[in-house]
């Protein structure tokens, strides 16, 4: 399997929603502002299988100190195939280098986080004011 890793923001809106719906996010229901939110990232990386996007991860950052990785998305036929790894290390190559990379991982990514690096942020707890239902 040949995954190509692309730092584009000119991905089909469609591509976008099947990645997001077969992964039960809720943001798939709020297509036109998921999409903004995306291309508006500061960084938006996809991998692709020829045509099919197969993985989606986007940052957002201050540029110097701080990034926040808030999508990390892998197609459920590709999952557990290096792909996110591979996202990962296209991220880390961009914001390796500052001060503080964070991010929120539900139960069943954070084995995924810890091995690209992450741990548990002290003694912290992770809030949220969420309008979505699935977590």
């Amino acid at each position: 399997m040949n995954v190509t890793i692309k730092e584009i923001k000119d991905i089909p809106l469609e591509s976008i929603l099947e990645l997001y719906t077969l992964n039960k996010w809720s943001s798939a229901k709020k297509p036109n502002t998921l999409y903004q939110a995306l291309i508006h990232s500061d960084t938006l990386i996809s991998a692709w299988v020829d045509k099919k996007l197969v993985g989606i991860a986007n940052a957002i950052t201050d540029g110097y100190l701080v990034v926040y990785y808030p999508h990390l998305l892998i197609h459920p036929d590709y999952q557990g195939k290096g792909i996110g790894t591979q996202i990962m290390e296209a991220m880390q190559h961009i914001y390796g280098n500052f001060h503080q990379q964070m991010l929120t991982a539900d139960e069943k990514a954070i084995e995924f986080y810890k091995k690209c690096g992450f741990e548990k942020a002290g003694k912290t707890e992770s809030m949220w004011i969420y309008q979505g239902k699935d977590h």
